[in-house]
């Protein structure tokens, strides 16, 4: 679903952000992307949802490169940056609707999705206020509910759980894991080791913008904690 190979994005003075990354994520993998700050994991993030330019390598999803026919790869995946960027003169629903309008959801399965992952997200009595009304953690709810109505083959997140209390953290797992089992993958950066010990299948580890492990998170973590290996891995 998700394949990069030999990426590499550097930035003023040739200094390297990820150095040679090769990862492949499929269908029905929970995959978490790992590492300390500035060790390239957003950098990555942005160039596989097309918001980044990169000259090295390329990145196929649903084997279609973003480099080549964006378009056709952003029909098939969903994005979500840490800090969701919404139109805040639209209410909640509004923007829904335009979400659900360019990835031509048709309108009975938009609003019975709309109504599904509201509910879940206790957000249905707030979508028709102004999203400039709305609390970090309510524009974090509707971005993700926007990303969701679309049934993308690839969700990409960068650090979802941030602003989310506990039961929306929770309904948000549930959510992932679902989509996975009918077939979708999700690939997110995250700095909550607990949560990607337990959720991912997957996990992956960078540093300095090289890949240090990757793997099923059983075996790359072994009989030790997620924190402890990645603690231990980063301080080398």
């Amino acid at each position: 679903m998700l394949k990069i190979s030999n990426f590499s994005k550097s930035y003023k003075g040739n200094k390297k952000a990820v150095d040679n990354l090769n990862l492949e994520i499929s269908s029905g993998d929970i995959f978490g992307f790992i590492g300390h700050n500035g060790a390239g994991k957003t950098t990555t993030i942005r160039a596989i949802a097309g918001v980044l330019d990169f000259e090295e390598g390329d990145i196929l999803i649903d084997g279609i490169s973003i480099r080549k026919n964006p378009v056709a790869c952003k029909q098939r995946m969903a994005y979500i940056p840490d800090n969701p960027d919404l139109y805040e003169h639209l209410t909640g629903i509004g923007f829904l609707n335009f979400i659900g309008d360019i990835f031509e959801v048709n309108q009975s399965d938009r609003e019975r999705l709309i109504k599904e992952y509201a509910d879940a997200f206790e957000l249905t009595q707030n979508l028709g206020d102004p999203i400039a009304s709305y609390s970090h953690g309510m524009k974090q709810k509707l971005a993700i509910i926007s990303a969701l109505i679309h049934k993308p083959k690839l969700l990409i997140l960068d650090e979802p759980f941030v602003g989310l209390d506990p039961k929306a953290s929770h309904t948000l797992k549930s959510m992932l894991n679902k989509m996975c089992q009918e077939g979708s993958a999700v690939f997110f950066s995250t700095h909550v080791l607990e949560v990607a010990e337990k959720l991912c299948n997957k996990i992956a580890i960078i540093k300095n913008g090289k890949l240090v492990t990757s793997g099923k998170t059983e075996e790359v973590k072994g009989n030790q904690s997620l924190e402890d290996l990645f603690l231990e891995l980063i301080e080398q």
